[in-house]
């Protein structure tokens, strides 16, 4: 870790959607996405960041999509959360080899290959600089990955969460579909929730705003765009 360089988000909860990590394959795991997204983090820990990341499980099974073509939701969804864990451990894995030091810790319990998600370990780990990949989701079915991006980032006490996406920020459309979608620098958590921007789902959206816990939504394909974001550079799009 370096010392002195001034941070304005020295605690940071990355959230990385499983779809990410197919890149262009748009399924499974694609090695280099993992390998250029584990450079990032291996970036941004060596600022002296202290880091959390939830990454979601889309790239392998998304629930409510699997619900939506007639499986149980309960069901459909707890294979979203191993799904979450079979990233996380992808990521660790890479991460090691690059000489990060990491916890995978889970909703589920599954000690063979993760620890259990206990705060106070977790809050233990961070202090002592390892990166915390938190996997299973909330650990119950009907919420989502974001949530659970959320739910962590309060208790780790995080100062902002990074939202990595395909996409340079909040658009008022979607811009894979819409020619005409503008580009959002910063907006309030009350206008995404209104004018329904799908930057998080809204539970997700609420909690921050009732926790004061500002998002930032960037492009997880620009090289170095989450070390700038922590260090207060402009980025992507601010939600606060």
């Amino acid at each position: 870790m370096t010392d002195g360089e001034e941070l304005k988000y020295p605690r940071v909860l990355l959230k990385v959607s499983g779809e990410a990590l197919a890149g262009e394959k748009g399924f499974g795991i694609d090695p280099p996405v993992v390998d250029r997204l584990t450079n990032e983090i291996k970036g941004v820990h060596g600022m002296g960041a202290v880091l959390g990341l939830v990454v979601g499980g889309g790239n392998i099974v998304r629930g409510t999509i699997a619900s939506q073509k007639g499986m149980d939701r309960v069901n459909a969804d707890y294979m979203g959360m191993l799904a979450t864990i079979i990233n996380a451990m992808a990521l660790q894995d890479m991460l090691e080899r690059k000489g990060v030091e990491t916890r995978v810790m889970t909703a589920i319990r599954m000690e063979e290959l993760a620890e259990p998600y206990i705060r106070r370990r977790a809050l233990r780990h961070l202090e002592k600089g390892r990166v915390v990949l938190f996997a299973g989701g909330t650990g119950n079915p009907y919420f989502s990955t974001d949530t659970a991006a959320v739910l962590r980032a309060i208790e780790m006490d995080a100062d902002v969460i990074i939202k990595a996406t395909k996409v340079p920020g909040v658009y008022t459309a979607d811009p894979e579909k819409d020619p005409h979608a503008t580009f959002i620098p910063s907006i309030t958590f009350q206008e995404v929730v209104s004018r329904e921007l799908g930057v998080m789902d809204a539970p997700a959206v609420s909690l921050c705003k009732e926790n004061g816990l500002p998002i930032i939504v960037l492009d997880l394909s620009r090289t170095g765009a989450v070390a700038s974001a922590i260090r207060g550079e402009e980025v992507g799009t601010l939600v606060s």
